[in-house]
């Protein structure tokens, strides 16, 4: 049995928007193994053309992910939720190899067990080139009351 990971369903507004906010500072590290744990271990996801089951795919997939895109940085916003699921959308920015600067924008839907552990997690995004003077999001969050886009 996995541990909880609360706050736990079913999420109100404040309870869904610190979930919102643990997955964008838990992101932010760019560790695979610990954004795992977040997901419960039959997770099930749909990532732009990937799909994935469970922690070992995720973890994977992760590391190609950070391993391409450097000095990645997201925000997440609270877009809706219900008892068990939370949309957000969210934006973030990374250079690939050539140092190309990409923001990175999408809508994801997570719906979560009742230990708080998403079980399935979809992801649309798209990618448009920007100049570096044009970067709006550098590293994590400074404050709970940071503002973005």
């Amino acid at each position: 049995m996995s541990a909880a990971r609360p706050p736990l369903p079913p999420f109100t507004a404040e309870t869904a928007e610190q979930k919102v906010r643990l997955a964008e500072d838990a992101w932010n590290t760019r560790d695979p193994e610990r954004v795992a744990l977040a997901y419960t271990p039959d997770s099930v996801w749909r990532n732009r053309e990937e799909f994935l089951t469970g922690r070992a795919e995720i973890v994977a997939f992760l590391t190609r992910k950070w391993a391409k895109e450097h000095d990645y940085a997201l925000r997440k916003q609270l877009w809706a939720y219900t008892d068990d699921r939370i949309a957000v959308r969210f934006q973030y920015e990374w250079r690939d190899a050539d140092g190309q600067w990409w923001r990175s924008h999408g809508n994801e839907l997570w719906q979560f067990d009742a230990n708080g552990l998403m079980a399935r997690r979809e992801a649309s995004i798209n990618d448009i080139p920007i100049l570096e003077i044009e970067r709006a999001i550098f590293g994590p969050r400074a404050s709970s009351s940071e503002r973005d886009h």
